[in-house]
């Protein structure tokens, strides 16, 4: 079965917690913390599969989690990290977030055209961190350790775009199946009626010179398709990644008598309208059907039409294969063409450290809002993380917590949205009496080994 749209809920495994642990053996007095930290938790992780055509494998499952990290133990020993899940997706897959309350696409987050790539969709949680990482000179014994951080869960949407290099597109019943199973080994559905094709069709067509390109057989459009009028956006969105368009026109006007000039600027008014690039994409207009009677000022007035807009046009039969081969060749040597300038294309370089940078550059930002009455909300990934990694029982951990606030520049950021001492700031379901977070100095000495972790969720 085809699949091209999916969502599904992503989780990364919880991170273990750090271990509050002190060495005590005979013969050695005073030895110090030793608690070791928490492992991470495993992430979830897509990965573009050249060998997948299809997203079914996520049609009706919807779940998927990764390994959590196990907690941090004594004598230094750190917990397990659990194992990354790496879901399998096609290339040509738009990975997009989903806003929690709607489920509307809220941000895209990746776009999968490499063999390979892969981007993070939900991080597994930081493992936290041993009392052995908060000794200072003034702070020997620290009686602290953070605890596990849990994982982001969370919805993604994944839409499958075609990877081929050239199109058939145009009005239902033009003859679009019949060509590709002409011009390559598919074998799709053909019959005698409308939308006789409803998933596209992919198939390899040999060139002249044994060179090979693929060609896929896009279900009808209609006008009004690129507003989503007969299923438009489903199948238009199958155009986007080819390189080259191939435009078939039915000489007879089918069923509907309908009159073949129209029909070629109806589509092509409807590619523009779907996406202003495609209007502008090569294009090669097939003149489908050419074995019937009386289409010769239907092909005359065609012609001027595809001349005047700069396209080349051919004059095909898919019943008879008449035409099939030189515009086999010409699609063959455009495909060529094509490829050589997509080579030198910056774009088509893997973009896993662009994908990665975006998401961690999403975790470190916060913002303040008012809501009225003395009271202030902050919400952040990293400052999120921060507050449930710490244990609120231990007074030296909120202490610690206070310097972090500080460090990410909180302070400055509450003052600046007019909250003054005394007044209430929220975080996650927890409230503080605002007091500039005054931080102890004895802290300071962590600053250097805090800025790996600080706001990143960085390992």
């Amino acid at each position: 079965m085809f699949t091209d749209l999916s969502r599904i809920n992503v989780r990364g495994g919880d991170g273990g917690a750090g271990c509050i642990s002190f060495r005590r053996e005979a013969h050695v007095p005073k030895g110090g913390p030793d608690g070791g930290d928490g492992g991470h938790g495993g992430n979830v992780i897509l990965e573009a599969d050249p060998q997948l055509s299809s997203l079914i494998d996520y049609r009706y499952k919807h779940h998927f989690r990764a390994e959590r990290g196990t907690h941090g133990k004594g004598a230094r020993r750190h917990g397990k990290d659990g194992e990354d899940l790496v879901l399998r997706v096609p290339l040509g897959t738009v990975v997009r977030d989903l806003d929690m309350e709607t489920l509307e696409p809220a941000y895209e987050i990746a776009d999968l055209t490499i063999p390979g790539e892969r981007v993070i969709v939900a991080p597994g949680g930081v493992g936290g961190r041993g009392n052995i990482h908060f000794v200072t000179s003034v702070r020997r014994a620290p009686a602290f350790a953070e605890k596990g951080e849990p994982a982001i869960e969370h919805w993604i949407e994944l839409e499958m775009k075609l990877m081929a290099d050239a199109a058939l597109v145009g009005m239902p019943s033009v003859g679009k199946s019949s060509l590709i199973s002409r011009m390559s080994a598919a074998k799709p559905k053909i019959a005698d009626y409308p939308f006789t094709t409803l998933v596209p069709n992919l198939g390899v067509v040999r060139g002249p010179d044994e060179s090979s390109f693929v060609v896929a057989d896009v279900p009808g459009l209609i006008e009004g398709a690129s507003v989503g009028k007969g299923l438009g956006h489903q199948f238009l969105r199958h155009i986007e990644r080819t390189a080259l368009i191939l435009h078939v026109v039915d000489l007879t006007g089918g069923f509907e008598g309908r009159d073949p000039v129209e029909d070629y600027h109806i589509i092509n008014e409807e590619l523009g309208a779907y996406a202003s690039e495609l209007a502008a994409r090569p294009q090669i207009v097939v003149a489908n059907k050419a074995d019937m009677p009386d289409v010769e000022d239907a092909l005359a007035r065609l012609r001027v039409a595809v001349e005047a807009d700069g396209r080349e046009l051919f004059c095909v039969s898919a019943l008879t294969g008449a035409g099939l081969d030189s515009l086999i060749g010409a699609c063959a040597t455009k495909v060529a063409e094509l490829r050589a300038e997509a080579v030198h294309d910056t774009d088509r370089k893997p973009q896993d450290r662009l994908w990665e940078r975006r998401r961690r550059e999403r975790d470190r930002a916060f913002t303040v809002r008012d809501l009225g009455g003395h009271v202030f909300c902050v919400e952040g990934a990293a400052i999120e993380r921060m507050v449930v990694q710490t244990d609120w029982d231990n007074d030296e951990a909120v202490l610690f917590l206070q310097h972090r606030f500080e460090r990410m520049g909180l302070n400055d950021a509450l003052e600046k949205a007019g909250c003054k001492p005394g007044d209430e700031v929220r975080i996650l379901e927890l409230a503080f009496e605002y007091d500039a977070f005054a931080a102890e100095d004895a802290f300071s000495e962590l600053d250097d080994r805090d800025d790996a972790v600080l706001g990143g969720g960085e390992r």
